[in-house]
């Protein structure tokens, strides 16, 4: 294959993932990713995407390789996310604050980012802080994933000072709770819960099996409840937040989340009109076969 063919034109053009996976870098960097990596069909070599063990370590020498995390691990069972996708999501996010800074996308520690959902794996604040030194507060309901994330900030000493994590007490709000009064952030940005039941989560993972010719009920990205599913889906959990949002003392703040459907925005624009929020944007990421995209708001920049 050619160096064109092999890149991966749908990521951000700042994305370092564009390129295929470099396996002897990654190996350097984390040599127990050697023993998953195996020649596929097309004579690559690669990783079974379904097998839980290799995506894991995988994920740590992308971490390691690309942004200077030595020591990150998960609790078995937990989300496991592709990092190139979570990487996308930030850097698209760069782009917007650009927008209000005269074109020119804002760094350092000043820029405070709230993470809601930031998981055990604590992806997004890694990414947003090595990349652009933002500074983030992760938020989650499960002390699973708060611990977790809390171990990978402790030890990794690049984070310190620079991530916070936060339990929500509360499982029923989103914003209230975790932002402090008078605190204030530049970014919130989420990527909740797709699905609106344990039922359709296992039949979404079934299709990403199917996908991968895996007929294992193991799912390679893991996952828990609150990471998968919500009552009433992606789109009650976005409108909730919606509502909280109009609910906080009005700021200079952008509102994000990922929306897995395309089919859920006129319900969360309709949420958006209703609290009259403005700047109401709907940015689509393409990543290789799949369309993703988040809508962004906010109340008067």
């Amino acid at each position: 294959m050619s160096e064109a063919k092999d890149e991966k034109t749908n990521l951000h053009p700042r994305n370092k993932h564009r390129s295929r996976y470099d396996f002897a870098a990654l190996v350097k960097a984390v040599p127990a990713l050697r023993d998953f990596i195996k020649i596929n069909p097309y004579g690559d070599e690669s990783v079974d995407f379904a097998d839980p063990g290799a995506v894991k370590t995988l994920n740590a020498a992308l971490l390691k390789h690309f942004y200077g995390i030595s020591h990150w691990d998960i609790p078995v069972g937990y989300l496991c996310p592709p990092v190139p996708g979570r990487a996308d999501y930030i850097h698209y996010l760069a782009d917007l604050l650009a927008e209000s800074h005269n074109g020119v996308v804002p760094t350092g520690r000043s820029l405070r980012v709230l993470d809601i959902g930031v998981g055990a794996n604590c992806i997004y604040p890694i990414v947003g802080h090595q990349e652009y030194g933002w500074t983030f507060v992760g938020s989650d309901v499960d002390r699973t994933a708060v611990k977790s994330a809390q171990n990978i900030v402790a030890a990794n000493p690049e984070l310190q000072g620079a991530v916070q994590i936060r339990l929500q007490e509360n499982k029923q709000q989103i914003l209230k709770g975790i932002i402090k009064p008078g605190e204030t952030f530049d970014l919130t940005m989420c990527n909740p819960p797709f699905h609106a039941s344990a039922e359709e989560a296992a039949a979404g993972s079934g299709r990403k099996l199917r996908n991968l010719g895996k007929q294992s009920k193991v799912l390679n990205f893991g996952g828990q409840q609150v990471e998968l599913w919500v009552e009433g889906g992606e789109q009650a959990f976005i409108r909730k937040m919606v509502f909280e949002s109009a609910e906080l003392p009005k700021s200079k703040t952008w509102y994000t989340s990922l929306v897995s459907k395309n089919s859920n925005l006129p319900g969360i624009y309709n949420a958006l009109e209703k609290v009259k929020a403005t700047s109401l944007r709907s940015i689509e990421m393409a990543q290789g076969q799949k369309i993703s995209r988040f809508v962004a708001w906010n109340f008067g920049i």
